[in-house]
Protein backbone atom coordinates (compact mmCIF):
# COMPACT_ATOMS: atom_id res chain seq x y z
CA UNK A 1 0.00 0.00 0.00
CA UNK A 2 1.80 3.43 -1.12
CA UNK A 3 0.76 6.77 0.10
CA UNK A 4 0.19 9.98 -1.76
CA UNK A 5 2.87 12.21 -1.13
CA UNK A 6 2.48 16.16 -1.21
CA UNK A 7 5.15 19.20 -0.73
CA UNK A 8 4.57 22.76 0.70
CA UNK A 9 5.19 25.12 -1.66
CA UNK A 10 6.16 27.70 0.89
CA UNK A 11 9.02 25.82 2.43
CA UNK A 12 10.69 25.08 -0.44
CA UNK A 13 12.75 26.49 -2.67
CA UNK A 14 12.48 29.37 -1.23
CA UNK A 15 14.44 31.74 -3.59
CA UNK A 16 11.99 30.61 -6.67
CA UNK A 17 9.04 32.46 -7.66
CA UNK A 18 5.90 30.55 -6.70
CA UNK A 19 5.09 29.17 -9.57
CA UNK A 20 8.48 27.90 -10.67
CA UNK A 21 8.29 25.58 -7.06
CA UNK A 22 4.89 24.76 -7.72
CA UNK A 23 6.54 23.60 -11.20
CA UNK A 24 9.42 21.56 -9.78
CA UNK A 25 7.26 19.90 -6.98
CA UNK A 26 4.86 18.74 -9.73
CA UNK A 27 7.54 17.45 -12.07
CA UNK A 28 8.96 15.26 -8.97
CA UNK A 29 6.11 13.62 -8.60
CA UNK A 30 4.53 15.31 -6.00
CA UNK A 31 1.52 16.78 -5.05
CA UNK A 32 1.20 20.46 -3.75
CA UNK A 33 0.24 22.48 -0.61
CA UNK A 34 -0.40 26.25 -0.35
CA UNK A 35 -1.14 28.57 2.52
CA UNK A 36 -2.27 32.04 1.56
CA UNK A 37 -3.64 31.95 -1.97
CA UNK A 38 -4.75 35.70 -2.11
CA UNK A 39 -3.10 37.56 -4.54
CA UNK A 40 -2.04 35.16 -6.15
CA UNK A 41 -3.15 33.77 -10.28
CA UNK A 42 -5.29 31.20 -9.78
CA UNK A 43 -5.57 30.34 -13.75
CA UNK A 44 -1.40 29.75 -13.85
CA UNK A 45 -1.05 28.09 -10.86
CA UNK A 46 -3.88 25.83 -11.94
CA UNK A 47 -2.66 25.44 -15.64
CA UNK A 48 0.50 23.96 -14.24
CA UNK A 49 -1.12 20.59 -14.05
CA UNK A 50 -0.15 19.90 -10.66
CA UNK A 51 -2.62 18.16 -7.97
CA UNK A 52 -3.09 20.73 -4.99
CA UNK A 53 -3.24 18.71 -1.83
CA UNK A 54 -4.26 21.71 0.90
CA UNK A 55 -4.44 25.29 1.25
CA UNK A 56 -5.52 27.69 3.98
CA UNK A 57 -9.27 27.54 4.26
CA UNK A 58 -9.37 31.18 5.83
CA UNK A 59 -8.28 34.24 6.75
CA UNK A 60 -9.87 35.88 9.47
CA UNK A 61 -11.31 35.23 12.35
CA UNK A 62 -11.69 32.33 15.37
CA UNK A 63 -13.58 29.37 15.37
CA UNK A 64 -13.58 29.31 18.96
CA UNK A 65 -14.34 33.09 20.04
CA UNK A 66 -18.41 33.69 19.37
CA UNK A 67 -17.26 37.12 17.48
CA UNK A 68 -14.93 35.77 15.64
CA UNK A 69 -16.93 32.59 14.12
CA UNK A 70 -18.85 34.63 11.40
CA UNK A 71 -15.75 36.16 9.91
CA UNK A 72 -13.94 32.56 10.06
CA UNK A 73 -17.52 31.23 8.15
CA UNK A 74 -17.25 34.31 5.67
CA UNK A 75 -13.52 34.31 5.34
CA UNK A 76 -14.12 30.22 4.16
CA UNK A 77 -16.72 31.01 1.93
CA UNK A 78 -14.82 33.57 0.04
CA UNK A 79 -11.96 31.23 -0.39
CA UNK A 80 -14.06 27.85 -1.76
CA UNK A 81 -14.66 29.36 -5.49
CA UNK A 82 -10.19 28.62 -5.49
CA UNK A 83 -9.87 25.65 -3.65
CA UNK A 84 -12.52 24.49 -6.77
CA UNK A 85 -10.09 25.95 -9.70
CA UNK A 86 -7.65 24.19 -8.05
CA UNK A 87 -9.13 21.03 -7.00
CA UNK A 88 -7.89 21.54 -3.54
CA UNK A 89 -8.94 18.57 -1.39
CA UNK A 90 -8.71 20.30 1.47
CA UNK A 91 -8.85 23.80 2.91
CA UNK A 92 -7.23 24.44 6.19
CA UNK A 93 -8.34 25.90 9.92
CA UNK A 94 -7.14 26.57 13.19
CA UNK A 95 -8.66 26.83 16.23
CA UNK A 96 -7.92 30.62 16.42
CA UNK A 97 -6.38 33.29 14.41
CA UNK A 98 -2.64 33.21 13.38
CA UNK A 99 -0.59 36.56 12.70
CA UNK A 100 2.54 37.22 11.17
CA UNK A 101 4.89 34.19 12.04
CA UNK A 102 2.39 31.94 13.05
CA UNK A 103 1.54 33.87 16.40
CA UNK A 104 -1.41 34.18 17.84
CA UNK A 105 -3.06 37.46 17.11
CA UNK A 106 -4.78 37.45 20.65
CA UNK A 107 -3.16 35.07 22.87
CA UNK A 108 -4.92 33.34 25.32
CA UNK A 109 -3.55 31.06 27.23
CA UNK A 110 -6.16 29.31 29.28
CA UNK A 111 -8.57 27.08 27.73
CA UNK A 112 -12.94 27.39 28.31
CA UNK A 113 -15.74 25.34 28.18
CA UNK A 114 -17.30 28.37 25.94
CA UNK A 115 -14.32 27.81 23.62
CA UNK A 116 -15.10 24.47 23.53
CA UNK A 117 -18.48 24.77 22.84
CA UNK A 118 -18.02 27.81 20.54
CA UNK A 119 -15.35 25.59 18.62
CA UNK A 120 -17.45 22.82 18.07
CA UNK A 121 -20.54 24.73 16.72
CA UNK A 122 -18.19 26.85 14.29
CA UNK A 123 -16.99 23.65 13.30
CA UNK A 124 -20.28 21.65 12.68
CA UNK A 125 -21.24 24.80 10.46
CA UNK A 126 -17.95 24.76 8.55
CA UNK A 127 -18.61 20.68 7.90
CA UNK A 128 -22.12 21.93 6.65
CA UNK A 129 -20.39 24.52 4.36
CA UNK A 130 -17.99 22.09 2.89
CA UNK A 131 -20.95 19.66 2.08
CA UNK A 132 -22.70 22.04 0.24
CA UNK A 133 -19.87 22.70 -1.54
CA UNK A 134 -18.23 19.84 -1.96
CA UNK A 135 -15.15 20.94 -0.51
CA UNK A 136 -13.52 19.33 3.09
CA UNK A 137 -12.35 21.47 6.01
CA UNK A 138 -9.34 20.22 8.12
CA UNK A 139 -8.78 21.08 11.41
CA UNK A 140 -4.89 21.35 12.05
CA UNK A 141 -2.86 20.43 15.47
CA UNK A 142 -0.37 23.06 16.90
CA UNK A 143 2.60 23.52 19.19
CA UNK A 144 2.12 26.34 21.68
CA UNK A 145 5.71 25.57 23.14
CA UNK A 146 7.64 26.67 20.11
CA UNK A 147 5.93 27.94 17.11
CA UNK A 148 2.48 29.13 18.23
CA UNK A 149 2.19 30.08 21.75
CA UNK A 150 -0.99 31.60 23.09
CA UNK A 151 -3.49 29.43 20.83
CA UNK A 152 -5.77 27.55 22.57
CA UNK A 153 -7.23 23.66 21.96
CA UNK A 154 -4.61 23.31 19.59
CA UNK A 155 -3.00 20.36 20.67
CA UNK A 156 -3.56 17.25 19.05
CA UNK A 157 -5.69 15.46 21.55
CA UNK A 158 -7.82 18.85 21.30
CA UNK A 159 -8.15 19.03 18.00
CA UNK A 160 -8.82 15.31 17.52
CA UNK A 161 -12.01 15.52 20.48
CA UNK A 162 -13.18 18.52 18.33
CA UNK A 163 -13.46 16.65 14.91
CA UNK A 164 -14.48 13.59 16.29
CA UNK A 165 -17.29 14.92 17.96
CA UNK A 166 -18.48 16.78 15.02
CA UNK A 167 -18.09 12.84 13.14
CA UNK A 168 -19.09 14.70 9.64
CA UNK A 169 -17.42 13.61 6.42
CA UNK A 170 -16.78 16.85 5.47
CA UNK A 171 -14.30 17.73 8.43
CA UNK A 172 -11.10 16.04 8.86
CA UNK A 173 -8.19 16.35 10.95
CA UNK A 174 -4.83 17.81 9.52
CA UNK A 175 -2.99 15.59 11.81
CA UNK A 176 0.86 17.56 11.98
CA UNK A 177 3.16 15.46 13.68
CA UNK A 178 6.10 17.87 14.03
CA UNK A 179 3.71 20.05 15.89
CA UNK A 180 1.98 17.00 17.92
CA UNK A 181 6.20 16.05 18.72
CA UNK A 182 7.09 19.49 20.52
CA UNK A 183 3.67 19.59 22.49
CA UNK A 184 2.46 16.03 23.16
CA UNK A 185 5.13 13.26 21.82
CA UNK A 186 3.73 9.55 21.93
CA UNK A 187 3.40 9.76 17.71
CA UNK A 188 2.58 5.84 16.91
CA UNK A 189 -0.39 6.51 19.69
CA UNK A 190 -1.92 9.20 18.55
CA UNK A 191 -1.41 7.78 15.13
CA UNK A 192 -3.51 5.04 15.89
CA UNK A 193 -6.24 7.46 17.57
CA UNK A 194 -6.78 9.99 15.06
CA UNK A 195 -6.67 8.06 11.91
CA UNK A 196 -10.13 7.60 11.69
CA UNK A 197 -10.64 11.09 11.67
CA UNK A 198 -7.70 12.04 9.69
CA UNK A 199 -7.86 13.81 6.22
CA UNK A 200 -4.16 14.38 5.49
CA UNK A 201 -0.86 13.70 7.92
CA UNK A 202 2.05 16.58 8.11
CA UNK A 203 5.29 15.95 8.67
CA UNK A 204 8.55 17.53 9.56
CA UNK A 205 11.78 16.68 12.14
CA UNK A 206 12.31 17.66 15.18
CA UNK A 207 14.45 19.76 16.36
CA UNK A 208 14.53 22.47 13.40
CA UNK A 209 11.44 21.66 11.35
CA UNK A 210 13.54 20.10 8.42
CA UNK A 211 12.72 17.14 6.40
CA UNK A 212 12.51 13.13 7.96
CA UNK A 213 15.78 11.82 9.15
CA UNK A 214 17.38 15.10 10.62
CA UNK A 215 15.81 14.24 13.60
CA UNK A 216 14.59 12.57 16.34
CA UNK A 217 11.43 11.34 15.25
CA UNK A 218 11.40 8.03 14.17
CA UNK A 219 9.51 8.82 10.85
CA UNK A 220 10.04 4.69 9.56
CA UNK A 221 8.44 3.68 12.61
CA UNK A 222 5.43 6.01 11.52
CA UNK A 223 5.51 4.91 7.83
CA UNK A 224 5.35 1.31 8.93
CA UNK A 225 2.40 2.26 11.52
CA UNK A 226 0.42 4.20 9.24
CA UNK A 227 0.41 1.15 6.28
CA UNK A 228 -0.49 -1.49 9.02
CA UNK A 229 -3.76 0.34 9.81
CA UNK A 230 -4.79 0.95 5.99
CA UNK A 231 -3.66 4.64 5.38
CA UNK A 232 -3.11 5.32 1.94
CA UNK A 233 -3.79 9.04 1.86
CA UNK A 234 -1.61 12.10 1.55
CA UNK A 235 1.59 12.65 3.54
CA UNK A 236 2.79 16.40 3.53
CA UNK A 237 6.10 17.75 3.86
CA UNK A 238 5.84 20.70 5.26
CA UNK A 239 9.31 21.69 6.56
CA UNK A 240 12.34 23.40 5.33
CA UNK A 241 15.18 21.84 3.89
CA UNK A 242 17.78 20.84 6.03
CA UNK A 243 20.79 21.94 3.44
CA UNK A 244 19.60 25.75 2.83
CA UNK A 245 17.62 26.99 0.31
CA UNK A 246 19.48 25.78 -2.98
CA UNK A 247 18.20 23.78 -5.26
CA UNK A 248 20.78 20.82 -5.09
CA UNK A 249 19.26 20.93 -1.03
CA UNK A 250 16.08 20.99 -1.68
CA UNK A 251 15.84 18.08 -4.56
CA UNK A 252 18.31 16.60 -1.27
CA UNK A 253 15.22 17.36 1.31
CA UNK A 254 12.23 15.95 -1.10
CA UNK A 255 14.27 12.51 -2.08
CA UNK A 256 15.14 11.83 2.04
CA UNK A 257 11.21 12.63 2.11
CA UNK A 258 9.88 10.15 -0.55
CA UNK A 259 12.79 7.63 0.56
CA UNK A 260 11.26 7.15 3.93
CA UNK A 261 7.69 7.59 2.44
CA UNK A 262 7.81 4.93 -0.85
CA UNK A 263 9.70 2.52 0.58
Amino acid sequence: MSFRLAVCAEMVYGHLPLMDRVTRIHEQGFEVELWDTRGRDISALASTGASFSSMSGYFGGSLIDPDGADEVLASAEKLIPTALELGVERMVVHPAELGEGGLAVRPVHRSTGQMWLTGLRTLERLARLGEKHGVTFALENLNTILDHPGIPLARAKDTLALVSAVDHPNLKMMLDLYHAQIGEGNLIELVRAALPWTGEVQVADVPGRFEPGTGEINYSAVAAELRDAGYSGVIGLEASPSGGDGLPAGDAALAAFGAVFRS
